[in-house]
């Protein structure tokens, strides 16, 4: 789809309707990178943001880009409401479609294969890389397993079984069909579907099975899962936690390090982690549980991991913001540069730069009636 709405140059913009292609992708240094494209995105206003300014609405409700250049966005077109350019004093109202058309640089991820693990008629299995997130959210929509496999292997209309976190490797089951993809949904709403995880902890985990019965809390704002021992507060409020209980068996280790076996029996936000933490034994390399200490997420703007680990190397070095500045060494040679883009000429968005560990939990089981699919073990599984 082509829009005239620069003077100088004829820009292509893309929607969700746009298919990623193996083209869309640069590697660097390890580090896969989605060449910046103009996306045009659409949201429509909400009650809470009716009667603010266009301008005031996405400076406070879309933070990652100064004042300025929302004001530069309404007056070029950029920013517009209901298909029409407005000015910048025009006050929004519930309901109204909005359209940012912006040059989007998705962030960065480990440029390790999405490997094929199982190929059915109607099921896919993969190994999914750390780092990369199973399906387009927030800033990201090429840089995720089903972008880079229909980018890579033509596989389209896919549609994923199960959760995993981005930072979480392993067993990823996805359906071919919305159909089976349903049939899924079923067996684990039923309890009929059994998870396997391996992680690697801290210290030397018990040797016996442990069992942890303890609500989980998670809460969106921090971004992270606290676990509550007791069914009431101290004022005798009801607590907000869900039942929550996870296995754990040990299956090496070597004084230092531990690598256990968890399944988890429900389903809550972190569970795994936080249940690990709870153990006295969280997990070895996951920043946001290894502390107590909330992180502080407002200035950057990053998810909570992120934030974590931008924490920790302030705490090594004298600023965070030279480890989580962009990728000083993007040039404008592997795409067109943006007069009015924030991120250009780096690669990378603002705050991300792409060298992140993934953490030490993986999927390795997935289990239902008459049905099982496996994962490898990764690299770090091994004490030796």
């Amino acid at each position: 789809m082509k829009r005239n709405r620069e003077e100088e140059m004829e820009i292509v913009w893309q929607t969700p309707a746009n298919p990623p292609e193996a083209r869309d992708y640069i590697f660097r240094d390890g580090i896969r990178y989605v060449r910046p494209y103009y996306f045009e995105f659409i949201c429509h206003v909400k009650n809470r943001w009716a009667g603010k300014t266009i301008v005031d609405m996405f400076a406070e409700e879309f933070k990652g880009r100064p004042y300025d250049y929302y004001v530069s966005a309404v007056k070029s077109g950029r920013i517009q409401v209901d298909g029409e350019m407005v000015p910048v004093s025009y006050i929004v109202q519930p309901s109204q479609k909005i359209s940012h058309f912006l040059h989007r640089h998705e962030p960065p991820v480990m440029a390790w294969e999405v490997a094929i693990l199982q190929k059915e008629s109607d099921v896919l299995t993969v190994y999914k890389p750390a780092s990369v997130p199973v399906h387009p959210c927030g800033q990201y929509r090429k840089n995720t397993v089903v972008g880079i496999l229909q980018a890579e292997h033509g596989l389209a209309s896919l549609f994923p079984v199960h959760r995993l976190d981005r930072l979480v490797s392993g067993l990823l089951i996805l359906a071919r069909s919305a159909s089976k993809a349903d049939d899924f949904r079923q067996q684990i709403e039923s309890g009929k579907v059994q998870k396997q995880y391996i992680a690697k902890v801290v210290g030397e985990f018990p040797e016996d099975e442990q069992i942890v019965k303890v609500n989980v809390n998670y809460n969106a704002r921090e971004g992270r899962s606290t676990v509550e021992v007791e069914s009431v507060g101290k004022d005798g409020t009801p607590l907000k936690g869900k039942a929550a209980c996870t296995k754990f068996t040990r299956l090496s280790t070597n004084g230092t390090h531990s690598i256990v076996l968890c399944k988890p029996i429900t389903g809550r936000t972190h569970q795994i982690r936080v249940h690990l933490q709870y153990t006295g034994h969280p997990i070895a390399n996951d920043m946001l549980y290894l502390s107590e200490v909330l992180t502080d997420r407002s200035t950057k703007g990053l998810g909570a991991d992120r934030a974590a680990a931008a924490q920790l190397a302030h705490s090594l070095h004298s600023s965070a913001d030279e480890e989580f500045s962009g990728s000083g060494e993007n040039s404008k040679e592997d795409f067109s540069i943006d007069p009015m883009c924030t991120n250009c000429p780096d690669l990378a968005p603002k705050g991300y730069d792409g060298h992140e560990e993934g953490l030490w939990l993986h999927c390795v089981r997935y289990t239902g009636p008459n049905w099982t699919y496996e994962c490898p073990y990764p690299d770090w599984a091994s004490l030796d």
